[in-house]
């Protein structure tokens, strides 16, 4: 099954791998098409009601497949009011064509007569809530006919995702849907799922399409988007000051590292836009945890690891913040190796290359099929989310795996895994862990590119910082 924003994500990311929605549209109308041959006879009244969206759109297509029927096809709303371009051509091509179309602007006035079959392509997938007007009094004259009805992707006014109507939906005798079945029609008797040439590589792969679910509130306060705890440094102090800054580009509003205080001075020097708070010594140790716990209760996400090192002290700190966390926090570095032997209640996403996933005891594949399917074996038996690094990252819950193909040979420079933990840092303060480590791969890969696009190699991990907001914000 597949949501209605997974479907908008899928949709765009097919789109950027040369599948364009027109192309999507016309296989569309084709399988709507293909049932209503299926269900009426020749010469049968056929109304066609279509949205001014790509619902819509997909049942002006339909039309052109379904010459031999007694066809009339209504608008519900101006013709330049139809949301999307690719619709609005398939509309203007019935006109071209002098199919017999109406334009129905006043909802009560619209009537669809006594048709043997009608074709409901109202509202789409992307639309939840009470129909409004014309829609409702669409639907409602939908249901007064006597005839069969065929939806387009959903019965309109029906949520895809839940199956349940916030007002009035129309009761589709057939539906055809796309691609894959939407979890709201899991219970209809006569669902028809409809391949349309989505090629599976736009579920697989992480796009622009996933992109979408990255949204500011313009009411939005300080905090809203997350306050973001790094717990690094020590022998390194260049980590955790990377993965701060990551994290503030990537949309925190606030980002907080703890470190040794032998250290603190030098990271705070980096950027005065970071908050640095000091523990004693010169490396973790678990003499501050406890006081580390309290602090991170007021986070909404914590990355540990970042410039740590390996000393046996501080790994022994790294098993105790874990063991008595309960929140959401990323594991990098040296602190990745502690997990698969801690017990948590903490939401992690761990953040290994290769190497170190197979240090953790997890597979190792050179084939990135291979790859994928065994880290989502691990994932599972883990019960952790994996970010693992490589050409092709694979990102895995143990239940669904993404994988990630942006990214180039200059980004194996050092310090470009912190920004990554940063990046996922961020996101994962608003969305679930797949969703936060496929999107921060893809923006710190996507960072990388034009970089090496403008200069060519010999990027620094620092180089990545300015480039985060473009990739997330104008890359749709």
């Amino acid at each position: 099954m597949i949501t209605s924003a997974r479907m908008a994500a899928v949709d765009r990311n097919a789109a950027a791998l040369g599948v364009p929605q027109k192309q999507l549209m016309e296989s569309s109308g084709n399988a709507v098409a293909r049932t209503v041959r299926e269900v009426a006879s020749p010469g049968d009244g056929v109304a066609i009601v279509a949205g001014r969206g790509n619902n819509g759109g997909d049942a002006f297509v339909a039309t052109r497949f379904l010459d031999g029927f007694d066809l009339t096809i209504t608008l519900l709303g101006r013709p330049e009011s139809i949301s999307t371009a690719i619709a609005r051509e398939n509309w203007e091509a019935l006109q071209t064509a002098e199919y017999d179309t109406e334009i129905c602007q006043d909802s009560a006035a619209l009537d669809l007569g006594s048709p043997d079959l009608v074709v409901d392509a109202v509202l789409g997938t992307g639309v939840s809530g009470e129909p409004r007007e014309p829609e409702r009094s669409a639907i409602e004259a939908i249901n007064a006919t006597e005839a069969t009805v065929v939806a387009v992707d959903v019965p309109s006014g029906l949520d895809a995702d839940t199956g349940e109507a916030a007002g009035v939906a129309v009761e589709a005798d057939h539906v055809v849907t796309f691609h894959d079945l939407k979890p709201g029609l899991a219970d209809h008797e006569a669902v028809t799922v409809a391949e349309i040439g989505i090629p599976t590589a736009a579920e697989t792969f992480v796009g622009p399409g996933d992109l979408g679910v990255l949204t500011r509130d313009p009411l939005a306060h300080k905090g809203d988007f997350g306050r973001v705890f790094v717990i690094g440094g020590g022998p390194y102090t260049g980590a955790p000051a990377l993965a701060a800054q990551a994290a503030l580009r990537a949309g925190a509003d606030l980002a907080f590292v703890a470190s040794p205080e032998s250290v603190a001075d030098r990271i705070q020097g980096y950027s005065e836009d970071l908050i640095v708070e000091p523990v004693p010594g010169d490396r973790l140790t678990p003499q501050p945890v406890p006081t580390l716990l309290d602090r991170a209760s007021a986070m909404d996400v914590v990355i540990i690891g970042p410039g740590l090192g390996s000393d046996e002290r501080t790994a022994a700190a790294v098993h105790e913040f874990l063991a008595g966390f309960d929140g959401r926090a990323i594991v990098d570095a040296d602190a990745i190796e502690v997990v698969p032997e801690v017990e948590t209640a903490a939401t992690l996403v761990c953040t290994p290359h290769q190497g170190e996933l197979r240090e953790m005891g997890g597979p190792s594949a050179d084939a990135w099929r291979e790859r994928a399917a065994a880290v989502e074996d691990y994932a599972a038996s883990l019960g952790h989310t994996l970010l693992v690094k490589g050409a092709y990252d694979v990102v895995s819950d143990g239940a669904e795996t993404r994988v990630n193909r942006t990214g180039n040979p200059g980004m194996t420079v050092g310090g470009t895994g912190d920004v990554l933990a940063g990046i996922t840092g961020a996101l994962l303060a608003r969305l679930d862990p797949l969703q936060a480590a496929a999107i921060a791969a893809y923006a710190n890969g996507r960072a990388g590119d034009e970089i090496v696009d403008e200069v060519g190699y010999g990027l620094l991990a620092s180089d990545l910082l300015p480039e985060l907001p473009p990739v997330l914000w104008r890359d749709r």
